[in-house]
């Protein structure tokens, strides 16, 4: 194990996992910051924290099983489905009842963390795992080095989104563009895609030349933010409609 250190495969190696993973981490880091904006400061750190370390912890597990866990049919299509639906979750403002318990809330957020974090990281492994050439001990080492990379992209962000709110639009948007791609690069629809004239290069669908991949992500964007602000503006108006109600009993 010891000479595998003094390898310059081995450093070259874990240079290579600590690029991807910069790059990888900000899909994580969107996800930790949305689901962490409407707790109180000391509870979001405590959901980046956590967030974060689920995060990486998942990330090297599925990576491990990498290769079997993408073949599978229609997984990819089950988590793009659980990706729209957090997307729009986001979007949509938390009721500010009083009654409801902080640590409820701040489980709740690092539910959505984890859900989110197990999709996104299955399209994402796969680099990890190329990055890391068989090597467990180089994978987890240089996953391990990402955590603070995850913990301050999401710290970031959560300020951000305070000065600006249409941040949160755009994490959303993201999510659902990462939906939309992961949507048509299920290998159970390559069948019925074929049918209809779709051609694969290099296992990449495309239509009369152009990404189907692309595609699918710009029409997740339209999805996740159209639907989102719709049933945001409706729960609104309920909330304000419910106000006077309140006030006169």
């Amino acid at each position: 194990m010891l000479e595998e250190f003094a390898t310059q495969a081995f450093w070259i190696g874990l240079a290579k996992i600590i690029g991807v993973n910069i790059i990888l981490s900000g899909d994580n880091a969107v996800v930790i910051a949305l689901a962490a904006r409407s707790l109180p400061a000391k509870q979001q750190k405590q959901a980046v924290i956590w967030g974060s370390l689920a995060a990486i912890v998942m990330r090297v597990v599925l990576t491990l099983f990498a290769v079997a866990l993408l073949q599978v049919p229609w997984l990819k299509l089950i988590g793009s489905l659980l990706l729209f639906w957090i997307g729009i979750k986001l979007l949509i403002p938390e009721e500010g009842d009083e009654e409801i318990a902080a640590s409820d809330q701040l489980l709740s957020a690092i539910k959505t963390i984890l859900i989110a974090d197990l999709v996104m990281s299955l399209d994402n492994v796969i680099a990890v795992a190329a990055a890391a050439g068989g090597s467990v001990v180089l994978l987890i080492l240089g996953l391990a080095i990402s955590i603070p990379l995850v913990i301050f992209g999401a710290t970031l962000l959560l300020k951000l989104m305070e000065r600006f709110p249409v941040i949160i639009t755009i994490g959303a948007g993201l999510i659902g563009w990462v939906a939309g791609e992961m949507l048509v690069a299920d290998a159970a629809l390559e069948g019925w895609f074929t049918s209809l004239g779709v051609q694969y290069e290099q296992g990449h669908p495309k239509v009369g030349g152009f990404s189907l991949e692309i595609l699918a992500g710009i029409v997740g964007i339209v999805i996740v933010v159209a639907l989102g602000t719709l049933l945001a503006k409706r729960k609104s108006a309920a909330v304000e409609g419910a106000a006077p109600n309140r006030t006169e009993s």
